[in-house]
């Protein structure tokens, strides 16, 4: 048999279709599998004053912007509750400065719901990352809008000695830097003192907030949203009665009959019989003088009772004879 040799014409022309067909077959796939997910954009897209919002930095910043979305911060304006008592103080544009991000006072519009990251780091800058985001962590950038709880802070040990806001709090997930409060109370105070006070609440189970940030509960909406956050650390009288209304105002009592028990528990038990021997034969004396002087008392009346009566007696019969005289004299 002889083989046929393929033209070079033929074999130019298959090496040029063959591609060109596995390229139309595997677009044709793509297309049938639908289109595919756009990678993110990192060309920001600014709002008004230079804002690019939390979406954005969540390019780069993903586990901070994790944290956040879950925070306080993050639904300071969506918040329910910020609804109702801002609907309360008549949608005030004053208290959006605080719950959102990028506010425009003499517009009355903001950038974004919320306190978002350029909240407090400011509108973006366009030479980040190379050129760091400015902020100063400090509690003057707080107290721009907690000012209330810089207010306490200010007054208080920490306050006084320079231990800062984020000192004690994660900003951004808003949590303490520690697993619980008094782990991260310890951190300073890692001995409280074997007071009576800390150990029995400690073993109670009470945290040092319970007592040292304790505030009233509140039943009225708060003044221009403002309410105590017990940044004093201070434990006042309040902080007692909190828990303990049912004895605390009963303690001038107990003071008192602890006083009694303690000065009979120091007497001598057979001085105690004597006094109470004492006592006992005091009760009888008084008893019996009582029983001679109701018999006497008794005996006393009947002889004036005897006396007067005869008196009595003795007038009314001399007025009948003289009555009966007259009589027969008539």
């Amino acid at each position: 048999m002889s083989s046929r040799q393929i033209p070079a014409s033929v074999r130019i022309g298959l090496a040029f279709a063959l591609p060109v067909l596995a390229g139309l077959a595997l677009g044709a796939m793509l297309g049938a599998a639908g289109p595919a997910a756009a990678a993110p954009s990192l060309e920001p897209r600014l709002q008004e004053g230079g804002y690019t919002g939390p979406e954005f930095c969540a390019n780069c910043h993903e586990d901070i912007h994790g944290q956040w979305a879950v925070t306080r911060h993050s639904q300071a304006f969506s918040s329910p509750i910020f609804q109702q008592n801002w609907e309360q103080l008549g949608s005030e544009f004053t208290c959006l400065s605080c719950h959102t991000t990028g506010f425009d006072e003499e517009a009355g519009s903001f950038a974004y719901p919320g306190v978002t990251c350029e909240a407090c780091h400011g509108p973006f800058q366009l030479g980040h990352p190379e050129q760091p985001m400015p902020i100063t962590p400090d509690a003057e950038l707080c107290a721009s809008c907690h000012e209330t709880t810089t207010g306490e802070w200010r007054a208080s040990r920490h306050g006084q000695v320079g231990i800062n806001c984020q000192s004690c709090h994660n900003p951004h997930s808003q949590t303490p830097l520690a697993e619980n409060i008094t782990a991260l109370c310890s951190n300073c105070h890692q001995d409280p003192g074997e007071t009576f006070t800390h150990s029995t609440h400690a073993n109670a189970g009470l945290a040092c907030s319970n007592c040292h940030m304790y505030t009233n509960p509140a039943t009225n909406p708060p003044i221009a949203g403002l309410v105590a956050t017990g940044h004093t650390f201070s434990v006042g009288s309040e902080a007692c009665i909190g828990c303990h209304t049912d004895t605390v105002h009963t303690r001038d009592s107990i003071l008192a009959l602890s006083g009694e028990v303690s000065e009979l528990s120091q007497m001598d038990p057979e001085a105690l019989r004597q006094q109470v021997q004492t006592q006992e034969q005091e009760i009888a004396d008084l008893e019996a003088r009582s029983t001679v002087r109701l018999y006497t008392g008794l005996a006393q009346g009947a002889i004036i009772g005897l006396i007067t009566g005869g008196v009595a007696a003795w007038i009314v019969s001399r007025r009948i004879q003289v009555v009966v005289s007259n009589g027969d004299g008539e």
